[in-house]
């Protein structure tokens, strides 16, 4: 990690917008006067009353302005900003109010990006005095801002509190050159060009020109920053690999920090057609012509607009508390609190970041979208704890290594005002970039993601509950850090249940758990039922491997119990292996720590299972592997009360014909696909998923994939579910894809899934598709006997439900059929205000414009009882393929 990164995006804010084209070049500043750089500049706005739009601010006129149409508040901010063209040395900013105005002060701050994307803050947030110009009680009061020659090409406006704290206005945003400085940017690098060589993509471009000389290219890839290189130098080989197309521009920068516009871009394509699995279908740009929704009682589309969102989300909530209805979707009770580090009492000069929904930032990564950073010393945040406790967990992200590869470090732990020892931190296991579906390790492969881990410390004693624990950065502790959360437990370890019954190894290797696992096998007295494993850490480099009859595998308990891989190796396949003669066996109250670092399919489960029944999985902690649990033909599985944190790939997927399973009470965090899946594959045996029960489930922070997936399959049920922040994904996927494997679909018998909650779920993935909290899909095998019942969606990130259906040779395959959702909710789908604001703020979407060789939503689906509040657009339906049937 380079923490510019941090600091850099620490501002931004999930705030709406639709912005406007970009303009191509910035003025110059002519000699001694500072050039006012945003006089007639493209200006965008996250909202604007009719007659008083965003253009306003930059056409020079004091007689006009701009209004939003919603109040500003810290909940919901309301901005405006201007593009300059180029990246220049600002040194001042003016703002106005209309005259007239008798209001005197807004609350706002000022805000800059080199890209339109991420924005850092230029001032501080305070409530700031629109002074008199002197020019007449009807004149317009101003406020100036120093900036001090920073580099920017957007100037964002910030408001949280408009004139008379009601809604934003401004009439006028100029923007000066820094006096003290070179202001006018090079000129634009001419005749990119790109070819394929052995080494990668091959670009080369004309030469800009700057009077005090060129002393930089930047090049960027799809709009990010790939690299630099030296003012005399006119071509760069980038050696990474893509499956997609990748988009290039060039700018070139002077010393003072000027950027000029880009250049003509060029797109390197790929060799040959490839597409991972899953993305079968990328939509592109909404249409703006509409069709009509076929629809009784509530469901008419509402006016775009993000006014009401937050109040809405509050008033749903209250609706419930008074008609006696709980919150949808509670999930698991797991013997653990978890307190979020925003809600805590900060020291020093530790700051609050966020809200925001962005990849590979501090904030857009943590639950509930904010976290703590701690980067000076005597920086802390202090937690009261909820119950006794005994351990501290928490979720933290420190740096990178400059090449990759994670560094370890540690924070210092004080109880009650004592320091009470240190927490080892490590990012080892974090730190992914480049390409969405296969990044890598090294920083050079593109933006960061997955960018958290977690820590565990055991106290020295138990701590009362309304103890005070704090985290804190001294002199000692040498990285910069962000805290997501933390938890308290207080953990009993487990005795050993019989000891005349269970065989316990004789050491702490791989061998001593594997001898004594051979001896309950081989025992021919009756008296043996399995193994029990003492407190201890149990260094293993490879799987145990269960057969020959039933055995009971029991720790001490997860805190005490564990396994680990070995700290020299990586991507080590560890875990439990058992075939058909196991049956009967349990695996119960220990803890397995992996030292994956990236994906790889194949190995990395710790239950990898086939053809086997009967089978108990309890009390499970499990982090740093790919999969905890994957089933391929098994019945009468159960897995409970686990914990399943920090994976490459599914928390835990049945597939394979695996019928009559439980999967209840637990927890998953941090998953690199999907939380809990259901795949009614047919590939490796078995035929049809049924009667299979997943219920009681929390998935949280799934860094790629749904926190549920549902792909076929029949009479399956899904209940009591909780779903919070996927960071790409939508939080529930119900598809008929097969992924190119042999696949039975859905039916004949229902797909239930009810009683669940889904918070800030969505995000982008696949080249620019969206994902909404709950994505239905139909696709390769028949859709149809879906039920949904007591759902609530909550501030999705771009929209709360999308139905999507897949095409092949231009023809749509199975349709949307025989689907009913009721007693719904779906509560602030706000206009996203990035680069995919037009995929965005939709309650009910019916996908109408996919990508290339794709089509509509086909099919219909059935609302009762849908309550929709806070969107910005209710419902979204341009086709004439589907239909949304709303009833009462």
């Amino acid at each position: 990690m380079r923490l510019h990164r941090w600091r850099g995006r620490a501002g931004a804010a999930l705030v709406a917008g639709t912005l406007l084209p970009l303009a191509m070049s910035a003025p110059s500043a002519s000699a001694g006067t500072p050039a006012q750089l945003a006089d007639g500049q493209p200006a965008s706005a996250s909202s604007a009353r009719d007659g008083h739009g965003a253009a306003e601010v930059t056409d020079g006129d004091s007689g006009t302005y701009w209004e939003s149409t919603a109040k500003a508040t810290d909940g919901a901010p309301q901005w405006i900003r201007t593009d300059l063209g180029a990246t220049v040395r600002v040194g001042k900013v003016v703002l106005a109010l209309p005259g007239g105005d008798k209001a005197q002060k807004q609350t706002l701050k000022l805000q800059g990006s080199t890209n339109g994307r991420d924005f850092t803050d230029l001032t501080d947030a305070k409530a700031r005095t629109f002074r008199d110009t002197g020019k007449g009680t009807d004149a317009e009061r101003t406020y100036t801002a120093d900036l001090g020659g920073a580099a920017t090409r957007h100037v964002r406006v910030l408001i949280t509190a408009g004139p008379g704290n009601k809604t934003a206005r401004l009439s006028g945003l100029e923007v000066y050159a820094d006096r003290h400085g070179d202001a006018t940017a090079p000129t634009t690098p001419e005749n990119l060009k790109q070819s394929a060589s052995e080494s990668g993509t091959a670009l080369d471009w004309t030469a800009a020109q700057d009077a005090k000389g060129v002393t930089a290219y930047d090049v960027f890839a799809d709009g990010r920053l790939r690299t630099s290189v030296a003012g005399d130098v006119t071509s760069y080989t980038d050696p990474q690999r893509s499956d997609e197309p990748v988009s290039y521009t060039v700018r070139a920068r002077d010393a003072m920090g000027n950027q000029s516009p880009d250049s003509n871009s060029v797109t390197r394509k790929p060799a040959g057609p490839f597409r991972t699995s899953d993305a079968a279908s990328t939509p592109s740009a909404a249409r703006a012509d509409r069709a009509p929704v076929a629809a009784k009682g509530p469901g008419a589309p509402s006016a775009p607009g993000t006014s009401a969102a937050d109040d809405a989300v509050a008033e749903e909530k209250e609706r419930q508390k008074k008609s006696g209805k709980a919150a949808a979707g509670e999930g698991a009770t797991m013997p653990y609190s978890q307190l979020e580090a925003e809600d805590g009492e900060l020291g020093g000069e530790a700051a609050v970041v966020g809200p925001n929904r962005t990849i590979g930032d501090v904030a857009g990564e943590a639950s509930g979208r904010r976290a703590v950073t701690l980067e000076a010393t005597g920086d802390s945040v202090e937690f009261t704890t909820d119950r006794a406790t005994n351990t501290l967990v928490t979720r933290f992200s420190v740096p990178d290594a400059e090449g990759g590869g994670g560094i370890d470090t540690t924070l210092n732990v004080y109880v009650d005002g004592e320091l009470h020892k240190a927490i080892d931190l490590t990012s080892k296991y974090a730190w992914l970039y480049g390409a969405e579906a296969s990044p890598g390790n090294s920083p050079g492969e593109g933006d960061p993601r997955h960018i958290y881990d977690e820590a565990q410390l055991t106290l020295d004693e138990t701590v009362p509950a309304g103890s005070t624990v704090k985290l804190q950065k001294d002199a000692d502790n040498s990285s910069e850090y962000a805290i997501d959360f933390v938890g308290f437990e207080e953990a009993e370890e487990v005795a050993n249940p019989d000891p005349d019954a269970y065989a316990v190894p004789g050491g702490f290797t791989h061998q001593d758990v594997q001898d004594a696992l051979d001896e309950v096998r081989m025992d021919t007295t009756g008296k043996l039922v399995g193994v029990y494993l003492p407190a201890g850490d149990y260094e293993t480099s490879s799987k145990f491997q269960v057969y020959g009859g039933a055995v009971e595998v029991v720790g001490a308990g997860p805190w005490f119990t564990r396994f680990h891989a070995p700290d020299g190796q990586e991507n080590t396949d560890i875990g439990f292996r058992a075939d058909a003669t196991a049956q009967g066996s349990s695996f119960t109250d220990f803890a397995y720590f992996g030292n994956y670092t990236s994906r790889i399919d194949g190995p990395g489960k710790v239950f990898d299972f086939a053809y086997v029944s009967d089978i108990t999985i309890d009390n499970i902690w499990n982090e740093h592997m790919v999969c905890l649990y994957w089933g391929a033909n098994t019945d009468n599985i159960t897995i409970k009360n686990s914990r399943i944190r920090n994976m490459f790939a599914d928390g835990i997927n049945m597939t394979n014909g695996s019928t009559d399973n439980l999967v209840s009470n637990n927890e998953a965090r941090a998953t690199g696909d999907d939380s809990f899946a259901l795949f009614s594959a047919i590939d490796a045996g078995g035929a049809d998923m049924k009667n299979n029960v997943y219920e009681n489930l929390t998935s949280i922070l799934t860094w790629r994939a749904a926190g549920l997936a549902v792909y076929g399959g029949y009479d399956n049920t899904f209940s009591n579910i909780r779903i919070a922040d996927t960071l790409v994904y939508s939080g529930i996927t119900v598809s008929s894809l097969d992924f190119g494997y042999p696949m039975n679909g859905f039916g004949p018998g229902p797909t239930t899934l009810e009683d669940i909650s889904i918070e800030r779920a969505g995000g982008h993935f696949w080249n620019g598709q969206t994902f909404p909290g709950i994505w239905m899909f139909s696709a390769s095998k028949v859709f149809q006997n879906i039920r949904v019942t007591g759902v609530d969606i909550v501030d999705p990130t771009y929209s709360g439900i999308m139905f999507q259906t897949n095409y092949v040779g231009g023809q749509a395959q199975f349709p949307v059929a025989d689907t009913v959702l009721t007693d719904v909710s779906i509560t602030g789908a706000k206009k996203s205000g990035d680069e995919y604001d037009d995929k965005s703020g939709f309650g009910l979407w019916a996908n109408e414009m996919p990508e290339p060789g794709q089509g509509p939503a086909v099919g219909d689906v059935t609302f009762r009882n849908l309550r929709m509040s806070g969107n910005a657009e209710d419902i979204r339906n341009t086709t004439d393929t589907f239909t949304i049937n709303v009833e009462e």
